[in-house]
């Protein structure tokens, strides 16, 4: 099974099992996935929060990292990669119970970098937070880890 294979099983599933710990802690479901795009939803929980109550920044940031580390996981690359960079921008906030979308795209992809652009919305549409990142290629080749 391809890696995009076993992430379209997942669709509509909550994502508590997967090779991530922070991204299982998250819990989010898995709504869209393609190569080079991605869209999953979280549920504002009050441990994800700061002490206003709305979302923490970094739970936002780890929540569009993670995304854009599973759509690059599909992205038919040979090599696993990883995050070199994540810019962040905090738009509005969220609050406890309320339904997020994160969503990510492939801007470029290269032989040893892709860059993603990321958004977070709630249900009106309202952006929380918009992000890019690059990803940069390991020595660690995706079939090795059984895929």
């Amino acid at each position: 099974m391809t890696p995009l294979e076993l992430f379209k099983s997942q669709i509509g599933k909550t994502l508590d099992q997967t090779p991530s710990a922070a991204g299982n802690w998250l819990a989010g479901t898995l709504m869209e996935i393609e190569v080079g795009q991605i869209k999953v939803s979280y549920t504002v929980s009050d441990r994800m929060c700061n002490p206003a109550k709305i979302l923490h920044g970094g739970v936002a940031s780890l929540m569009m990292d993670d995304v854009i580390g599973m759509a690059n996981f599909v992205a038919e690359s040979e090599f696993l990669m990883t995050s070199i960079n994540l810019n962040v921008d905090f738009l509005s906030s969220a609050r406890i119970g309320e339904q997020l979308f994160v969503s990510a795209k492939l801007v470029r992809s290269g032989s040893n970098l892709n860059h993603w652009e990321a958004v977070i919305t709630k249900d009106s549409g309202k952006v929380v937070a918009k992000a890019s990142s690059n990803m940069i290629k390991t020595h660690v080749k995706i079939k090795d880890l059984g895929f």
